[in-house]
This record gives structure tokens, C-alpha cells and sequence, in this order.
């Protein structure tokens, strides 16, 4: 029995499943069997029992699975304690939005690997919504308003958004004034979100309707440029249009409600030192806050 045995089979109980597993390790499908096979071998048990969804602890292997984590985390806070102050090791799996990671995000991750060359930094950019623990990654960030979930999240930053359209679509509807005129109008969203606005102190949630959706924000920027409806955008994501006066603030007495940045990870008892280092670099980019 040795720790990367003990570490495939954490990681297999977290991920529910070998490709999972795999993906997280940054191994083959192949080495996490063998690795599962050779300490069930070891403790003459059998710790996962594979199902059609993938694979489902046995009681045996739910009992082992909360010591062997113990053991995983306490390695990893020794290996901390002996490096030199500031070396960090390891790999690091962050899923990040495309229509702002590149742009905006893509400079913090660079810095951080050169600042940390025995880091293993790999960042994969969608707009579509990961699952953390089945898709292998320690770490997500996330623009907006959060939806309730089992995750931990650190708010890294300000992310300010504004109401936009193009003076041709304004030219042809008219441009809504209060937050009830606005589901009269065509909204280009990715989904069915709700859309936050201000009323003084107070917090109104809108869900506008609209038949163009998609899931990347570059491109709802692109259909409100083309007259096709009202967009609800980062400001990060359209200076340029509104330089350009390409696309216009709409229904301004109505702010939208401050959102965020986001880092979330898993919930667990002992998290990654590299999201933390990660998340503290994305407060001092971010967070402009005195």
C-alpha cells in the first residue's frame, strides 16, 4: 500500500467513477485500476462495486475512504511544511469562463505558474456550467450571482454589469424604463436566468424572455451589436463596444445589482494549498476594494 494508492482510490470515491478519477489524477483509466486493484489486494476487500453509472463505495470501502482521506490531507500539510517557503508542487485543474478567462483571468494563471515552476497548472475554459468533482477539477471561477449549492465560494472581486442594446434596436423598440417594461422587450440571455436590478436599496429579480440564446457571453455582446435585443453583460466584456458606441446603456435608473467573481471548489474538510494561493492572486487582481 502507498500514498498514490491511497490517493487514486480518494479521488475514485469522490469522482464516482474511473474516467473521472483519471482526469483528476492527470492519469490513465488503466493506472487508476491497477492502483485501486493492487490495495484492494493489500486490505483483502473490495472498496468499490461498479454499477451502471459508474462506480458506488461498498461498506467497507465508505469506512476506509474517510481514513485514507485523513492520511492524503496530513502528507499533504507535511509536504507543505518541509518545502521552502513559497515552492509549491503538484497540479492544479481550474475550469474558467471563455468569455471572460481568456481576456481577463488567462495573465493570473500565467504569473502563477511562472511564479511556481514545480506547478502543474491546467485551465479549461467553457461557459457551459462543470461539474467540479465529476469532471476532475480542484476549482472553478464563476461570474454573477451564485446559485445555492454544496460548494465553497470566495468572492474574489467586484464584477459590475450594465443593460445594453444597440442604438438600432433602441431606434426600432424604444428602450424599457423600469424593470416591468423590460419583459416586453427581446432579451438575448444563455439561459432562463434571472436579471438583478436596483430600486434604491432594494433588489428586483426580472426573468425577461427572448429567442436568441447563448451560452458564451462574447456572442450575446455580438447578437445585441446586430440590433437583436437587450443584453444584460459584465462591463469588463463590452468596453470596447461602448467606446465605440456599438451598444448603449439602457433603463440606467435601474442599476444592476452588484455581482461577483467567484472561486469555488468542492466542499471538503482540508482544501488545496494551490487554490488558495490561486485565490488570493485573483483578490489582489480583482478586488479593488480600500
Amino acid at each position: 500500500m502507498d500514498v498514490e494508492e491511497l490517493r487514486t482510490f480518494v479521488e475514485l470515491a469522490e469522482a464516482g467513477g474511473v474516467t473521472a478519477a483519471a482526469r483528476r489524477l492527470g492519469v490513465s483509466k488503466s493506472i487508476v485500476s491497477r492502483r485501486l486493484a493492487r490495495l484492494e489486494a493489500d486490505l483483502g476487500v473490495q472498496l468499490l462495486a461498479r454499477t451502471t453509472r459508474g462506480a458506488a463505495l461498498t461498506e467497507a470501502g465508505a469506512t476506509f475512504r474517510e481514513h485514507a482521506a485523513k492520511v492524503c490531507a496530513e502528507i499533504d500539510r507535511a509536504r507543505d511544511a518541509i518545502l521552502p517557503a513559497g515552492e509549491v508542487r503538484g497540479r492544479l485543474r481550474v475550469a474558467a469562463p471563455l468569455s471572460f478567462g481568456p481576456t481577463h483571468l488567462a495573465a493570473v494563471f500565467a504569473d502563477m505558474a511562472r511564479r511556481h515552476p514545480q506547478l502543474q497548472l491546467q485551465v479549461c475554459y467553457s461557459d457551459r456550467f462543470v461539474d467540479l468533482v465529476a469532471e476532475g477539477f480542484d476549482c472553478a471561477i464563476r461570474l454573477g450571482h451564485l446559485p445555492d449549492s454544496n460548494l465553497i465560494a470566495r468572492r474574489v472581486g467586484p464584477i459590475h454589469g450594465k443593460l445594453v442594446a444597440s442604438p438600432d434596436y433602441i431606434g426600432a423598440h424604444g428602450a424599457p424604463e423600469t424593470p416591468d417594461e423590460l419583459l416586453s422587450h427581446q432579451a438575448l440571455m444563455q439561459g432562463t436566468e434571472a436579471w438583478h436590478f436596483m430600486d434604491g436599496p432594494n433588489s428586483i429579480a426580472v426573468r425577461p424572455h427572448g429567442r436568441f440564446k447563448a451560452d458564451n457571453g462574447t456572442a450575446l455582446a455580438a447578437a445585441a451589436v446586430t440590433g437583436l435585443g437587450i443584453a444584460y453583460l459584465p462591463e469588463r466584456l463590452i468596453e470596447a463596444q461602448l467606446a465605440s458606441g456599438a451598444l448603449v446603456p439602457v433603463m440606467t435608473c435601474f442599476p444592476i445589482a452588484p455581482a461577483g467573481l467567484f472561486v469555488v471548489r468542492p466542499p471538503g474538510q482540508h482544501p488545496v494549498r494551490t487554490v488558495g494561493i490561486l485565490t488570493q492572486m485573483l483578490i489582489e487582481c480583482f478586488d479593488k476594494t480600500p
